[in-house]
């Protein structure tokens, strides 16, 4: 039987807001009465439940036998997707062109050309307008056809201006299109290994960054073009940690944006990803006045009545502000803050779990878990630390799958799980010996928890002291900095020698930044 995870109708049913209901049901009453619409009562029987069960439906509605109900599905997933474009077409101007298009393609089976290409004009204006090369295209390329067949006293001459016109949109979509690919392919390499760990990484992400960069005359390149290309160097800054480079792209990207404002409006979601990736590298910078600065601006776009909505710019308005207010409270060290925002974080990831990926829920974890970690309760930091460590996929993520564990190694000192330790410490060794992933600072953090027991109360002191000072050289070299971002480890040392809470040692060092 499908369940909620893979049935697609149901998954639909449930991205629907109040209002997308209401013009669902009216769309499906166009034509006349709604009884005995079958998928019209299939959709009120799903949209009454809160998992999906076939059974419940059957029994709910008589009238459907079980035979009928993959066509009824069917059915109802087309009715659903016509009804959501036309409610969603005013703000979807590629919809509304593709829609006139389609005009204009009836209108040549008619023989109507002259109509046919007045209305492809208009088609290009509007693409134009909203950065839509490929639109363009595809109404070059059927204004070519129709020419071709249409002869008028200006076909020499307008031959020549669609030929022109067509070449100059390939070399501008070809390059957006490398641009993007390379955007993507980058962004996918920070999703399988995070940062950089050693110089053979840096110089291999380097050599294929370089290689798959095209030429680029800012001064002349589209709005996308510029986009992707700010896009690819935040990616690949991120990864070599040159955060203060990768600020400058971020900005870039945001700037791009406030310079657009019709833009902003119909690329929401990639308008606020800008902003989140800002929010990301002023707090790997430390950054706080700035971070400070943006946050706001974020929450106040989120704020505002009359922005674009959809299910998809809500989640990650959602994604975002939380992502950032929880590292609000890293940088400010109130984990016991902190924590009072996380029943309405669990609620939220459950709100959104259709539309939330694996990846995304496993970083809130490892985040909630740092908060109880700071706060005082590794017991409760062991049990968020879990869900990132049994996640199934090890490839994704392998940095913070990584971290996790060694976050959960120190949990179970802080706890007083002495006799789970020495086991933890060998499992962690194989993973990350799979991961390939020991650097100097797991090395040393190990090797200081094994001896522990050999170590007198007395000078349990003296060897924090000794930990930290050795951690604090290790960090000198950019490449052994990377655990240094998921795992404040050198506060924790200085909250043992001064048996103080960590988040207040970290309170102390954030007056310093401000």
């Amino acid at each position: 039987m499908p369940n909620e995870n893979t049935d697609p109708v149901f998954q639909l049913i449930k991205t629907l807001t109040r209002t997308e209901k209401r013009h669902f049901r009216l769309f499906a009453n166009r034509q006349g009465s709604t009884d005995g619409l079958k998928f019209l009562q299939l959709f009120d029987a799903l949209d009454g439940q809160e998992k999906y069960d076939e059974e419940r439906v059957l029994a709910q509605v008589p009238t459907i036998k079980k035979v009928q109900v993959a066509n009824l599905k069917a059915n109802l997933y087309r009715q659903l997707l016509a009804s959501l474009r036309m409610y969603h077409a005013s703000h979807n101007p590629d919809i509304q062109l593709h829609e006139q298009l389609d005009y204009a393609r009836v209108l040549y089976n008619r023989g109507l050309y002259q109509q046919s290409l007045r209305m492809l004009e208009k088609i290009k204006a509007t693409a134009h307008q909203y950065e839509m090369p490929h639109i363009v295209l595809l109404a070059l390329d059927f204004e070519k056809l129709i020419e071709g067949q249409y002869i008028t006293r200006s076909l020499r001459g307008r031959a020549r201006e669609l030929s022109d016109e067509a070449t100059d949109t390939v070399t501008h979509l070809a390059r957006e299109h490398e641009l993007s690919n390379l955007a993507l392919r980058m962004y996918g390499r920070y999703l399988k290994i995070g940062h950089t760990r050693n110089q053979q990484d840096y110089d291999k992400i380097t050599a294929y960054f370089r290689e798959g960069l095209p030429a680029l005359d800012l001064r002349q390149a589209g709005f996308y073009e510029q986009l992707y290309y700010y896009q690819a160097h935040v990616w690949y800054y991120t990864i070599t940690q040159n955060f203060r480079l990768c600020f400058r792209y971020a900005q870039k990207w945001v700037d791009l944006f406030e310079n657009n404002p019709t833009m902003r409006e119909q690329q929401a979601m990639l308008y606020i990803k800008g902003l989140h990736n800002l929010l990301i590298t002023a707090h790997n910078l430390l950054y706080y006045s700035k971070f400070e600065q943006v946050l706001a601006q974020l929450e106040a776009y989120a704020a505002d009545p009359d922005r674009r909505t959809n299910p998809n710019i809500e989640m990650l308005l959602f994604l975002y502000i939380y992502t950032n207010r929880l590292n609000g409270y890293f940088m400010r060290g109130q984990f016991t803050e902190g924590l009072t925002m996380v029943p309405e974080l669990l609620e939220n990831i459950e709100r959104f779990r259709l539309q939330m990926d694996s990846h995304r829920r496993m970083v809130f974890y490892y985040k909630i878990a740092s908060l109880y970690f700071g706060s005082g309760q590794p017991d409760k930091a062991i049990e968020y630390l879990n869900k990132v460590i049994y996640f199934k996929d090890v490839s994704l993520r392998e940095d913070i799958q990584c971290f996790a564990r060694i976050l959960n190694l120190i949990a179970h000192y802080e706890a007083g799980r002495d006799e789970a330790l020495e086991y933890q410490i060998r499992s962690v060794y194989r993973f990350l010996g799979k991961m390939n992933d020991q650097q100097q600072m797991q090395e040393a953090i190990f090797r200081f928890l094994r001896n522990l027991g050999d170590i007198a109360p007395f000078e349990l002191k003296d060897a924090f002291i000794k930990l930290k000072n050795q951690l604090i050289r290790i960090a000198e070299n950019p490449f052994e900095r990377r655990p240094f971002l998921y795992l404040d480890i050198i506060s924790w040392l200085e909250s043992k020698i001064e048996n103080v809470p960590v988040q207040e040692v970290i309170r102390r060092k954030f007056k310093q930044l401000r």
